[in-house]
């Protein structure tokens, strides 16, 4: 079981994950991919010599945890793969909703939405632009069963107006990701997280910052 906190790539060793960095607003401009913030689990499906294993952010290892993600990852035709993602269950607004993550009853339920590609068939995507990983995470993961899910993205939209949406529908927030960036390990700040005061997660981590 891997605990290092870190996520292999075949033929590369292990790398970090990428992290976004937090920000008050949303970046300006068109230069920019925007998408939703899930509240859920950081988690990474990966399929090498091993077989179709599921890995926290933190390098923990819960293939048995979530079977629909696993029983999807093995539907895909791709030798071998990385995928970055967030597990998540949602309620029946199809919002996530973190608290039955945790409820041994919705495991069936919980699926991954995946927004990046990391390798495919041997090949390190991490130097390529973001636009080439999700087209490449979109064509391997099409017409995978329900617990594969692609998180769509908006290309050169105004940010400030998709957070606005995002925290109308009760979402955690919005990751605006910079247009032609590589995925790099760590702290990113290619990568801009901003959440929605109002969201429950928000919320629950206050309560953990005061308890």
């Amino acid at each position: 079981m891997l605990r290092s906190g870190r996520v292999a790539v075949a033929g590369a060793g292990f790398i970090e994950p990428c992290l976004p960095s937090p920000a008050g607003e949303p970046p300006g401009g068109s230069g920019w991919l925007h998408e939703v913030k899930f509240d859920g689990y950081r988690a990474f499906v990966r399929r090498d010599a091993a077989g179709v294993r599921l890995f926290t952010r933190r390098g923990y290892d819960w293939t048995e945890r979530f079977p629909a993600i696993i029983s999807a990852a093995r539907s895909l035709r791709g030798r071998s793969f990385l995928i970055d993602g967030e597990a998540v269950c949602c309620d029946e607004n199809g919002v996530p909703v973190f608290n039955m993550l945790r409820q041994v009853r919705n495991k069936q339920r919980v699926f991954l939405y995946a927004f990046d590609l990391l390798q495919v068939d041997g090949r390190d995507l991490r130097r390529e632009p973001i636009e080439a990983r999700k087209a490449a995470l979109a064509k391997l993961i099409c017409g995978a069963g329900p617990g594969l899910q692609l998180s769509k993205h908006l290309d050169g939209q105004d940010g400030a107006i998709v957070f606005q949406h995002a925290c109308k529908l009760g979402l955690e927030g919005i990751v605006s990701k910079r247009r032609g960036s590589r995925y790099e390990s760590g702290r990113s700040r290619h990568w801009i997280k901003v959440k929605n005061p109002d969201s429950p997660a928000v919320k629950r981590e206050t309560e953990e910052d005061w308890s």
